[in-house]
């Protein structure tokens, strides 16, 4: 089984090469107007769609749990490396659990997080109201 998202996108070209680093995939299907990704790790398909007038819903976000620190700290060499801004929390408590991640933005503004479950907490959030779920 894999997750299905279908985005629409302002700036297709940008959100290929957004996505090409986030998910370490090449896209499977490039045309002028859509773009497929399919990862097995994690399980995604992922639709691109050209839509310039469309309306990108603000507010929500997305991520992926991973199972070391280590695959934080690639994810947060690679975006950067490919020159993407990241934000980096190590330690922060969001959701009662420590957390360390790296946040990311695509180029329509949807915020992707990538994190590690250090440890599970009492407390809700310690990390900015923004940055946390």
């Amino acid at each position: 089984m894999k997750v299905h998202l279908s985005f629409a996108t302002h700036h297709l070209d940008a959100s290929v090469a957004f996505y090409r680093t986030l998910l370490q995939a090449e896209p499977v299907k490039v045309r002028d107007d859509y773009a497929l990704f399919l990862t097995e790790s994690p399980g995604l398909e992922l639709a691109i769609d050209l839509e310039p007038e469309a309306c990108i819903c603000e507010g929500a976000h997305y991520g992926f749990a991973v199972e070391t620190t280590e695959e934080v700290d690639d994810a947060i060499a690679r975006l950067r490396a490919a020159g993407y801004p990241v934000d980096v929390e190590t330690g922060e408590t969001c959701c009662y659990a420590v957390q360390n991640k790296v946040w990311a933005t695509d180029p329509d503004g949807r915020r992707w997080e990538t994190y590690f479950v250090v440890e599970e907490s009492q407390e809700r959030d310690t990390a900015g109201a923004a940055a946390c779920c």
